[in-house]
């Protein structure tokens, strides 16, 4: 009697609910081998690929590319090979690859915020209950599964290209791969969807038949099946505005179901919402006498950095069930970062020891790794402070979402120039719109407004 294997989704790493599919590397009836790449699924933070737990032959996938699977459901079926390779039961990764339909796990611990993800008792292995992923590896018994780039239909690319190439309706067999050994990279994907010379299913249209004999009138009448569709217009018989179909139809379309990163930043959002008091204070920067060369997002950074030594607590963590604050004596930085697939805030590490150029080419590496979804989880959260710069797109001020446990979050608006008194005068003066944001039962209003007064203490010297 065949034994088969049900695969459950694991926890990918981050203590999310559900992932998204990307793309099937198998079909049904297809034979797999232990640890060979199965699917990639797309997490809030990455696109990572998930390896088969066992060898045999694939029965049941979970769904399409584009279906949310929940955490702990069925991702996949197979009838074991007992003649191939299989993992042994001491070495299983938490799901019972021995045989037989594996119950569901139970919930992954919550990681600690301080550690920037999840951490593992060295001991006990067998124990528990799953070992999970992190974003791009997957661990098979004790050695790590590192992200590599996958063969599928003659085309060597990375997970996360295979999504941006979807998303941009890009035909990975027609994009010309620079990469190492002929890997498509993500420039690649880019570069042909620029092009426009490689989407997917692209093809030329059949030109139209021409009619039989009679078609023409009959088409002309409005009957038969070659009648054309009806026009739509906005005037009625009697020549007055009319609505030609109702305003949730012709105004948002179909309903569209929030994914990936939109999925989770909505449930973050949600959380932060009803656990978080804030309020916000705002003030302008009056930076008239910057010198010339001067950085505002390093300049920003410096000085919620001197703020926070002078009022440690807004660069702080707090524990709305415990009543429990933190004050840290360094300062991690959350940058938010604004993509097309929704928002994420990497951590500018160690940002109080960080000089302008030092902040400037850690932006822009942790921007890079946004935007190719390479960054690692651990780099996407356990920061003590956010800041967006919102300004660099519209807007003077806000009233930015605190997220938990972080007590506090600055938001710089659209710099202006404006007409400030001065001794004998008037002069236009420069200045960056602030709005400070903070959990008002952390902080007090003046811990706060003192926090404020020393970021435009800072923004106001020359250099």
């Amino acid at each position: 009697m065949s034994q088969t294997k049900t695969f459950l989704l694991p926890d990918l790493g981050e203590g999310l609910p559900d992932a998204t599919i990307v793309e099937w590397l198998v079909k049904p009836g297809d034979t797999i081998k232990l640890d060979a790449p199965l699917v990639s699924m797309e997490t809030a933070k990455a696109v990572v690929e998930v390896p088969s737990p066992v060898s045999g032959k694939v029965l049941k996938l979970a769904g399409a590319a584009g279906d949310i699977v929940v955490t702990g459901t069925m991702l996949a079926e197979f009838e074991i090979d007992p003649s191939m390779p299989q993992r042994a039961e001491g070495q299983d990764t938490g799901h019972h690859h021995g045989g037989g339909h594996a119950a569901p796990a139970s919930p992954p611990p919550q990681p600690s915020p301080a550690s920037g993800g999840g951490s593992e008792t060295p001991v006990a292995e067998a124990k528990r209950d799953d070992a999970g992923t992190v974003v791009g590896a997957m661990q098979s018994s004790d050695a790590v599964r590192s992200e590599a780039a996958v063969a599928v239909g003659g085309v060597k690319a990375m997970p996360a290209v295979r999504a941006m190439a979807r998303k941009l309706g890009v035909d990975l067999s027609r994009v010309r791969a620079t990469g190492a050994d002929g890997v498509a990279t993500m420039d690649d994907v880019k570069r042909a969807a620029a092009e426009g010379s490689t989407k997917a299913g692209e093809s030329r249209p059949l030109p139209n038949p021409p009619p039989h004999a009679g078609e023409g009138d009959a088409r002309a009448a409005g009957v038969g099946g070659g009648a054309p569709p009806p026009q739509r217009t906005q005037l009625s018989a009697s020549g007055k505005p009319m609505r030609t179909q109702p305003p949730g139809v012709s105004v948002s379309g179909q309903p569209e179901q929030l994914k990936g990163v939109r999925r989770n930043m909505a449930r973050v959002m949600a959380d932060a919402h009803a656990k978080v008091v804030p309020t916000t204070l705002t003030d302008d920067a009056d930076i008239h006498v910057w010198a010339h060369g001067n950085d505002m997002t390093a300049r920003l950074v410096r000085a919620i950095c001197a703020a926070a030594k002078a009022v440690p607590a807004l660069n702080a963590w707090f524990d709305g069930d415990a009543l429990t604050r933190t004050l840290h004596p360094h300062v991690d930085i959350g940058i938010a970062v604004d993509t097309d697939d929704g928002l994420f805030v990497p951590a500018l590490r160690n940002a109080d020891m960080l000089d302008a150029r030092g902040v400037r080419e850690a932006i822009g590496r942790l921007r890079a790794q946004v935007e190719s979804r390479s960054i690692p989880a651990s780099e996407l959260s356990g920061y003590t402070i956010s800041l967006s710069n919102f300004g660099m797109f519209a807007g003077r001020y806000a009233t930015p979402v605190v997220v938990p446990p972080c007590v506090a979050i600055v938001a710089a608006g659209r710099a202006r120039h404006q007409i400030t008194p001065v001794i004998g005068g008037f002069e236009s003066h420069k200045v960056i719109p602030l709005s400070l944001t903070f959990d008002h039962r952390a902080c007090t209003g003046g811990e706060a407004a003192r926090f404020l007064r020393a970021m435009l203490d800072d923004l106001g010297l020359p250099n």
